[in-house]
């Protein structure tokens, strides 16, 4: 399988393959000049074809979980495949991690990439047309631009999957995590959101930087259903703006989220175990900025609905800087 990489003048690259359009490197510099890749990724680029949980991929048409699999969409009610018990995860079984993603360009500091999904694709409705552009910047960030169309209604949340490590190796619960955020989603057993609460004197509250590990293994309910850090916050704020800042005080590395979207999916990697490419449990952790969980069945989210004539645009840029 095509690696493709790209790079820019201040020594951050990225790699990434057809497969899932999943970025298997992401590498940076330190102060000493030494590049350090901050992403976890598998083995070989041909791994990304087999099942994994979802490394470096963009997730889609629905990123994150669509309860029982089914929604009502202008009267009808749209039934989608089960991949997460009894619920529908980043698309289903076959979503747009799983799918083989077409180049439409490269440059030495960015790349784009194209996907056709059909009318009826994993349940969705509509064909969909869908343009992801990777570009690591001057400023030391990398960019990722989203846009897509469709020619019936449909729903449409996307988000990337990078499981990051900013220290190159261990597990994350050292980092230091703030995220602009007040409110957050409690989730049921299955990981669907319920209410909407606020993280004042939880283990949820980062609006002020916290190590990871501080409060993760704390009694509180929604740490024991999810294993750890597996929510959607509500990010304050609206348009391009910094909403999560994530540190590594040992290798003095940071990293700036800056999103349009309304929301980020803290999941502190409970899941890993090993099992795939000997990845550790909590060896990684991902930021997903996106539109909220179940958000087809919830009126009182922000819509994720798209329809013909309308273009789905979202930015999301993750920026490299030391401490």
């Amino acid at each position: 399988m095509k690696v493709w990489t790209i790079a820019n003048e201040a020594g951050l690259s990225l790699s990434a393959v057809a497969q899932g359009g999943s970025v298997t490197a992401l590498r940076l510099t330190d102060r000493q000049g030494r590049s350090t890749g901050v992403v976890l990724g598998l083995p070989a680029p041909e791994d990304y074809a087999r099942p994994h949980p979802h490394l470096g991929a963009i997730v889609g048409r629905y990123a994150n979980r669509i309860a029982r699999g089914c929604f009502t969409l202008e009267g009808q009610v749209v039934r989608l495949p089960l991949n997460d018990g009894a619920h529908t995860l980043h698309g289903g079984p076959e979503g747009f991690g799983r799918r083989m993603w077409e180049l439409a360009k490269i440059s030495s500091s960015a790349l784009e990439l194209r996907l056709t999904s059909e009318d009826g694709d994993q349940g969705f409705p509509g064909r969909l047309d869908v343009r992801v552009q990777y570009a690591l910047t001057s400023a030391n960030e990398w960019r990722i631009d989203y846009e897509a169309r469709s020619e019936r209604a449909t729903v449409v949340n996307l988000s990337q999957h990078a499981y990051f490590n900013l220290a190159g190796g261990g597990d994350i619960l050292g980092h230091r995590l703030w995220i602009a955020a007040q409110r957050y989603c409690t989730v049921d057993a299955g990981l669907i959101p319920q209410e909407v609460a606020p993280v004042a004197g939880t283990p949820f509250d980062f609006r002020e930087p916290a190590a990871i590990g501080a409060r993760i293994g704390e009694s509180h309910p929604q740490l024991r259903r999810a294993g750890g850090y597996d929510h959607n916050w509500l990010l304050d704020g609206e348009g391009l703006r910094c909403v999560a800042r994530l540190e590594d005080p040992g290798s003095g590395r940071a990293m700036e989220v800056h999103t349009t979207e309304p929301g980020l999916q803290f999941y502190s990697g409970n899941f890993l175990d090993g099992s795939v490419a000997g990845l550790a449990h909590r060896s990684g952790l991902c930021l997903e900025t996106q539109h909220f969980p179940d958000s087809p069945n919830r009126p009182d989210f922000p819509s994720t609905l798209l329809r013909p004539g309308e273009t789905f645009r979202s930015t999301t840029l993750y920026r490299f800087t030391h401490l």
